[in-house]
């Protein structure tokens, strides 16, 4: 049985509506208007409450989390070539898309810093999820957008983080992506395989997600 609400937290929400009113700074009259119209808006706000508290069936809890520090010696702008370039020579890698490198991915949102710590997540997908449900989603976790950089870092130091026999996808910005010659924008993800084997692909974005894949979810700590 799910449980009611607590006093303290309706306090906090009402705190937050509190503070959303002084930060847009009313004058008298603009108050008393809201006021008189106040029947109109309980209506409007209650379905953006709704909409904010909705848990989402389709994914499930982390299955990983863990915290990963970046490597004093990373370097952003070469660290999907330099892994490419260990990576592909693998006799795990049963298969690496040539596509994957520093320069199609260059734009990445958000740059991990060596020597930072991070709070990963691994969640997995429950049922059928569009792009847009998967980044709605990840806003909510407040992650950050690392991409193909952060994934292959990952995988390189953390391996054994990642669920067997499973695609982990790494999304990032829409214009973060690099377009392929068909137009699509493509998100960089990993398969580990329940051997030792793994491959290294590029989903579509825009297209939906289903049971056998993973997000991978970046947080400040």
């Amino acid at each position: 049985m799910t449980e009611k609400i607590t006093s303290n937290q309706e306090n906090h929400i009402a705190d937050l509506v509190r503070d959303a009113v002084r930060a847009l700074g009313f004058s008298k009259d603009e108050a008393q208007e809201i006021i008189k119209a106040g029947g109109t808006l309980q209506e409007q706000v209650k379905p953006i409450l709704q909409k904010l508290a909705m848990v989402d069936q389709r994914f499930g809890p982390a299955v990983k989390t863990f915290e990963f520090t970046v490597p004093a010696d990373y370097v952003h702008d070469t660290q999907l070539d330099t892994f490419a370039k260990k990576t592909k020579k693998l006799k795990t890698t049963y298969y690496f898309n040539d596509e994957l490198n520093s320069k199609n991915f260059a734009k990445a949102t958000n740059k991990l810093e060596p020597g930072k710590t991070y709070k990963v997540k691994i969640f997995p997908i429950l049922g059928t999820v569009t792009s847009e449900d998967c980044m709605s989603f990840l806003a909510k976790q407040n992650a950050i957008r690392v991409g193909g950089q952060g994934i292959t870092l990952l995988q390189d130091q953390k391996a054994d983080e990642f669920p067997v026999s499973k695609y982990t996808v790494s999304f990032d910005q829409k214009d973060a992506l690099w377009t392929d010659s068909d137009g699509d924008h493509r998100v960089p993800y990993v398969y580990r395989y329940l051997g030792e084997n793994w491959k290294f692909c590029l989903a579509y974005l825009g297209r939906d997600l289903h049971g056998d894949f993973c997000l991978l979810c970046f947080c400040d700590l």
